[in-house]
């Protein structure tokens, strides 16, 4: 899902009891309305984000607005920068925005050096990747395109960039195995007859009349 669809998503619009998310307004027509099942992983952290809000209603967004520790569940959230740049501090642990030193005032550790593992993450590059891997299992087009809302071919080639190792697997599974790969897989009385039928086939053939062909 794209950011915004994820960052205005309503709770109307998950059924986890169904496994099925349908996504709102989105950047495209085909993107708009679409449904998209969740796999184990996701219902259950929806399911689990779910009781963190046991008041939140169904017109209430997934994913509310908060600051200072504020949370109003009826605006939807600005994104998740500060999520993707935080950093723990090595001595006590505490998790905080990137800083010279720890904000714990009985640490005062040095952060200097400390950088988040997920600094220079875009939010983009999640959807990016997992459009590439459904891409790289194999999954059909209009598979991939039903769930990612693409519009048209390029748009999607755009995104998958498909491993060559990947297309060549593909490609390998259903080819025939050569004559001399399956020499290779043979025991040594396989390996002899077929020497012997390669000196049987170097053999000079006797000329044909055209009186026996007809």
């Amino acid at each position: 899902m794209r950011k915004d669809e994820i960052r205005k998503l309503r709770w109307n619009q998950v059924d986890l009891f169904e496994g099925v998310l349908t996504v709102g307004k989105s950047k495209t027509e085909a993107g708009t309305g679409r449904a998209i099942p969740l796999n184990a992983a996701a219902r259950k952290a929806l399911a689990d984000w779910g009781n963190r809000f046991p008041d939140h209603k169904a017109e209430h967004y997934v994913f509310p607005w908060c600051e200072s520790r504020i949370i109003d569940l009826t605006e939807p959230t600005k994104g998740w920068r500060i999520a993707t740049c935080a950093v723990e501090c090595p001595k006590c642990g505490l998790l905080q925005r990137p800083t010279k030193s720890c904000q714990n005032d009985k640490c005062k550790a040095d952060m200097h050096d400390v950088k988040s593992p997920l600094a220079g993450l875009r939010f983009h590059d999640l959807r990016h990747t997992a459009i590439t891997k459904l891409a790289e299992s194999q999954a059909s087009d209009q598979t991939i395109m039903a769930i990612a809302g693409h519009v048209s071919r390029q748009m999607l080639e755009h995104y998958s960039h498909v491993r060559m190792a990947a297309k060549r697997a593909a490609l390998d599974s259903i080819s025939t195995p050569l004559p001399d790969e399956q020499e290779g897989k043979g025991t040594a009385d396989d390996k002899a007859g077929v020497h012997q039928n390669d000196n049987q086939i170097k053999k000079p053939r006797k000329q044909v009349g055209a009186k026996s062909l007809i």
